[in-house]
C-alpha cells in the first residue's frame, strides 16, 4: 500500500534539497565552474528516484545556484533549471519502470553533459563538443555518486517505506 506524502512534508524535502544543492555547490564552487564541471552536488539529483515529486525543486535549485555563482547570465540560469528538471524527470521515469541504478549515472552524466553545452557554446564562443567532452567527464564523477547514494539509501530499513511512497 503506497501512502502519499502530504503537501507540507513534499515542501519540507523540497525546501531541503534545494537548501542542500545551493550549499554543496557553494561548498564546490572551486572546481564546480572550470574546464570540466565537477558539480557534485548534480548527485543529488538522484533524490528524485525516491522523491518523485523532487523534479521542479531541483531544477529550482540549479537555477538558484546559477543566479548566485554562475555569472552568465538569464540564459544559463534558466538552461540549468530546464536540465535539472529534465535529468530529475528522467531519474522519476528509470525508477517508475523498475530499471537499474546505474542508469541513474547515465542520466546525471548524459543530460547535463549534453545540454548544457547548448547554450554555453554560444555563451563562450567554445565549440560544443569541446564543451560537452568536457562537461561529460565532470558530470560522470556526480553520475557515479548519484547512483551510489540511491544505492545506499535503498538499503536501509529505515528508508523501504519511504521508496514505497513514491
Amino acid at each position: 500500500m503506497k501512502k502519499e506524502f502530504t503537501k507540507t512534508r513534499k515542501l519540507t524535502i523540497s525546501a531541503l534539497c534545494i537548501a542542500l544543492y545551493v550549499v554543496v555547490m557553494l561548498c564546490t564552487q572551486s572546481f564546480a565552474f572550470g574546464q570540466y564541471q565537477i558539480r557534485i552536488a548534480t548527485a543529488l539529483y538522484a533524490l528524485s528516484a525516491m522523491f518523485s515529486f523532487l523534479v521542479v525543486p531541483f531544477g529550482l535549485a540549479n537555477f538558484v545556484s546559477n543566479s548566485i555563482m554562475g555569472g552568465l547570465g538569464p540564459l544559463d540560469m534558466l538552461g540549468g533549471a530546464l536540465v535539472g528538471s529534465a535529468t530529475s524527470a528522467a531519474i522519476v521515469w528509470l525508477k517508475s519502470k523498475d530499471l537499474p541504478n546505474y542508469l541513474i549515472a547515465l542520466a546525471i552524466t548524459l543530460i547535463p553533459g549534453l545540454g548544457v553545452p547548448i547554450w554555453l557554446s554560444l555563451l563562450l564562443g567554445i565549440p560544443y563538443w569541446v564543451l560537452a567532452s568536457s562537461i561529460i567527464l565532470g558530470q560522470l564523477v556526480a553520475g557515479i555518486v548519484g547512483a551510489a547514494l540511491v544505492t545506499a539509501l535503498e538499503k536501509k530499513e529505515v528508508l523501504t517505506e519511504v521508496i514505497d511512497k513514491r
